[in-house]
């Protein structure tokens, strides 16, 4: 089968968030070919490369979200009207004044294709006076009807940006018509594609979401206004509702991530837990070897950001150097992107030697501070597994987490964990190790203490954590639960291939075994999709149905080998 990996700032270039297990699904599942159709966030990605490609994947096509839409015919005084008349709907249920999103979003993505895009009309004199209007509508938001031209010319700008992948060309029975399947890597933007494929033709969609994209857009609202920030969670929330309702199945990383579908109107019967899978053999040798690292030294693995806490991990740390005098604290990690994670970390810095003095242990020696920065690749810490292996406890002390790798890194490497109760924490450790409040210094400091002193109980810990992980969060359970999904999609979705000959003559046995049976057997309630290859080819006769013998097996057998 044919599947079109639609992502969103990551795979296939060298950097993104996605790329890591992207990479491992699309060699993991080698039997499938892959079309990626991948959205850049910036000029430095698209310079960054791209990582080497295998050979399942049959072609790249990219579009950048960081430069608007190029080309396009110019609008006569109807596609203007039928332009306004779509972008109302859409702006209405953005406002919450209305409940056409659906309506409005398929009209401006039908006027993108047969026009060639939406050459500047999201960016014009129009879509902010249709915006306006919608804001004042009966119903919307009291936030929203405190927007005045400003936020609107603010809201059109961001709104343009998020609209683009409806102007690009891959809406064509030779691209996203092709496939057999659209898989969203996340939702949002990325799905916007999916959307338009199956609303053109049929093709069915399933969106994995290890981050709910909703979630991350309430929690970066920026320095935006008040009804700027109303009116692009309006627009995110009626996106990913929209998503949601059509997707034929939503894979998110985890439970907590699973609850906040659930509330933003995902179906339960469509939902599927699928864990990230992670490369357990990097860290065979710390998870299998006898050493259990420095019983005195603690260890905090991540990027460093607000978000992770560290002001009151060194806080934490300092209550238990009043129990433990000989105790050390190692955090290992860069800076988040942005001056803002060079400033974090410069702050963290400063606390540290304010909290801890440099120490000697005589009049003669040189003096240390009992807390280390490091980042990976650096003498002491040269590869990510030496970080977990240089201590007996890892520590995690965010406020906001979704999916916390650095304990499954941890548990990989057979170490006993103290974290905090966010995110999907609680789910990932599942009684393998401490957790305790957020931002809670005294909290997570008797934890440590704890562990710290029974070293028995480190051991049992950290051996139950490994098993765990091993069970649960490694690559082959990932590619083992999507080649599952991808097969039970496609026995619902008939296989859209071309004609096996140059004259069009449809291959043998083409059509499916279910597609004999009475009645609408696709999931979904949808009609049935004809496969392209078994529709026959101009002045030919319909494929004639081949006689089988009795010997020949069960019809069933010879429509899965149709396939």
């Amino acid at each position: 089968m044919r599947t079109g990996l639609l992502t969103d700032g990551g795979y296939p270039y060298a950097t993104g968030e996605s790329r890591l297990w992207c990479d491992r699904l699309v060699r993991g599942l080698a039997p499938h070919e892959f079309d990626v159709y991948a959205l850049s966030r910036s000029a430095h990605q698209e310079a960054a490369g791209r990582v080497d490609l295998p050979a399942q994947v049959r072609r790249v096509r990219t579009a950048p979200l960081w430069t608007p839409t190029a080309g396009g015919r110019s609008y006569g005084r109807r596609d203007r009207r039928r332009f306004a008349a779509h972008f109302s709907e859409l702006a209405a249920a953005v406002c919450g004044a209305g409940t056409g999103f659906t309506a409005g979003l398929h009209g401006l993505a039908e006027l993108a294709r047969e026009r060639g895009g939406l050459p500047g009309a999201l960016r014009s004199e129009t879509a902010v006076r249709v915006l306006e209007s919608a804001s004042r509508a009966p119903g919307a938001g009291r936030t929203v009807q405190a927007a005045g031209v400003p936020d609107h010319l603010a809201f059109a700008e961001l709104l343009e940006r998020e609209l683009r992948p409806l102007s690009l060309d891959w809406y064509t029975e030779d691209a996203l018509g092709a496939v057999d399947l659209c898989h969203a890597t996340s939702g949002g933007t990325a799905a916007l594609p999916g959307l338009l494929a199956k609303h053109f033709f049929g093709v069915p969609l399933l969106v994995t979401e290890y981050g709910v994209q909703l979630r991350s857009h309430f929690l970066t609202g920026g320095d935006r206004s008040a009804p700027v920030r109303a009116l692009l969670a309006g627009f995110h929330r009626a996106l990913a509702a929209e998503v949601y309702g059509q997707a034929a199945v939503i894979t998110p990383g985890n439970t907590h991530a699973r609850r906040w579908q659930e509330k933003c109107g995902a179906d339960p019967a469509r939902l599927r837990t699928v864990y990230p899978g992670m490369e357990a053999a990097r860290f065979a040798a710390v998870g299998d070897g006898a050493d259990a690292g420095d019983p005195a030294t603690l260890v905090w693995v991540g990027r460093v950001e607000p978000a992770k806490d560290l002001i009151s991990l060194l806080h934490a740390f300092a209550e238990v150097r009043k129990e433990e005098p000989g105790a050390v604290l190692r955090i290992v990690g860069a800076p988040a992107e942005g001056p803002d994670g060079a400033a974090y970390l410069a702050h963290c810095r400063a606390l540290a030697a304010q909290l801890f003095p440099d120490e000697a242990a005589g009049a003669h020696a040189v003096g240390s501070n009992p807390v280390v920065f490091e980042e990976i690749g650096g003498p002491e810490t040269p590869g990510l597994a030496d970080a977990y292996a240089g201590g007996a406890v890892v520590v995690l002390s965010s406020v906001v987490e979704g999916f916390p790798v650095s304990l499954v890194e941890a548990m990989f490497c057979g170490r006993a964990t103290v974290s905090t109760d966010v995110g999907a924490v609680v789910e990932v450790i599942g009684g393998t190790g401490l957790v305790v409040p957020p931002r809670n210094p005294r909290a997570l400091a008797d934890a440590c203490i704890v562990l710290l002193r029974d070293p028995v109980r480190r051991e049992r810990l950290g051996a139950a954590a490994r098993a765990r992980a091993l069970e649960l969060f490694t690559v082959e359970q990932n590619l083992t639960a999507f080649h599952g999904i991808y097969l039970d999609l496609i026995s619902h979705c008939p296989v859209r291939r071309a004609p096996e000959h140059d004259t069009g003559v449809p291959r043998p046995f083409a059509h499916p075994a279910e597609s004999h049976v009475p009645g609408n057997w696709a999931a979904g309630g949808g009609t049935i999709r004809t496969p392209s290859w078994a529709e026959p080819a101009p002045d030919t006769v319909s494929p004639v149905p081949v006689p089988v013998a009795p010997s020949a097996g069960p019809v069933g057998a010879m429509g899965e080998g149709s396939r």
